[in-house]
């Protein structure tokens, strides 16, 4: 174990199985690549030895990093592995599968629910774990209108959203037990098809990643009641691809089409600012962006070569490190930080 390793594993608090991780699903084999996180070093893993079927359309960790699941576009559509150190082993794939291509996946923060993104009706498969085991639950009784591309959970496991292509283009439940309801839409809608969803970690807002201006719509949560915030000054240039706010909920980012491919905002109140882009930015139309847990990383998985550019952040300053030694094989489509390891 490296010097780095060690001072990493004692900041986090000493644990020798915290690692953390970074993860890009992606197309051409292995579809997924994993690589631990030394520092300022990226370095990837020995593939699984079971790898998802096809192109790795999104990926998340469990809050504890206990499993790992991989949205993808081929049978069985979701591929979960369950991690031990620096080794991600397949588990059995649920009874019951997602019914056609996985394009998001999302873990409730206690780790009970698991839901993916797909391409037909229900358009939402929602799984609840026991121990390996992810058995799927009943429908909700409204689902989403069309393909449900992004997914997330609140922090607090209350409310789940999916973003789809067709109106409203944002749906949002509320979780009681085993069941989601289906809250009212909010009053003004995202302007087109939702390509991501993500939620502040305090849960007060959540954005929407779109097709068409303004690109991404913030809304406010007052109780179940989510109301559209006032656009940013600077809009995105382009599609809205991915969105994500950092763990102190300070920064908000979008991926997105059209140069400069990743637009980072700053929060003070309800008001989100661009911050000055980047000195070196993703080569191409960004498609999923993510913090590290500690907010001091930041990836972006984009469609050509390096295939995922990752920043360091320093006030509000973001910086391109190195890219890895070997890179994913081909375009990023989705990208995750593991929650465990880093200094918090």
């Amino acid at each position: 174990m490296s010097i780095a390793r060690i001072m990493m594993q004692a900041a986090a608090g000493g644990d020798s199985d915290i690692t953390p991780f970074l993860s890009v699903g992606h197309s051409i084999s292995p579809f997924i690549t994993i690589y631990n996180q030394e520092v300022d070093t990226f370095t990837k893993l020995s593939n699984p030895a079971t790898l998802p079927a096809s192109t790795g359309r999104g990926v998340a960790f469990s809050s504890d990093d206990t499993y790992m699941a991989v949205a993808h576009i081929s049978s069985p559509y979701v591929t979960i592995y369950k991690r031990s150190g620096d080794t991600f082993t397949k588990l059995s794939n649920p009874a019951t599968l997602p019914a056609s291509t996985g394009r998001g996946v999302a873990f409730s923060s206690d780790d009970t629910y698991m839901a993916v993104g797909h391409s037909s009706s229900p358009f939402i498969t929602i799984y609840k774990r026991s121990g390996d085991t992810f058995t799927k639950l009943s429908n909700p009784a409204t689902l989403p209108t069309s393909t449900a591309n992004g997914v997330a959970f609140s922090s607090d496991d209350t409310y789940m959203a999916g973003g789809h292509s067709s109106s409203p283009f944002i749906t949002i439940y509320k979780r009681s037990g085993d069941t989601f309801t289906k809250l009212s839409n909010p009053a003004t809608l995202p302007t087109s098809t939702a390509n991501g969803v993500a939620f502040s970690s305090d849960d007060t807002y959540m954005a929407v990643a779109h097709v068409s201006s303004p690109y991404v719509t913030i809304y406010k949560r007052s109780g179940d009641t989510f109301t559209k915030l006032a656009d940013p000054a600077t809009l995105p240039p382009g599609t809205g691809f991915g969105v994500a706010f950092s763990s102190d909920d300070t920064y908000m980012a979008v991926a997105h089409a059209t140069s400069p491919y990743i637009t980072i905002y700053k929060r003070s109140g309800d008001t989100f600012t661009k911050l000055s882009n980047p000195a070196t930015l993703p080569a191409s139309s960004g498609l999923d962006v993510a913090f590290s847990s500690d907010d001091t990383y930041m990836a972006v998985a984009h469609v050509s070569s390096p295939y995922v550019t990752i920043y360091k952040r320093s006030g509000d300053t973001f910086t391109k490190l190195s890219n890895p030694a070997t890179l994913p094989a081909s375009t990023g489509f989705g990208v995750a930080f593991s929650n465990t390891g880093f200094p918090q």
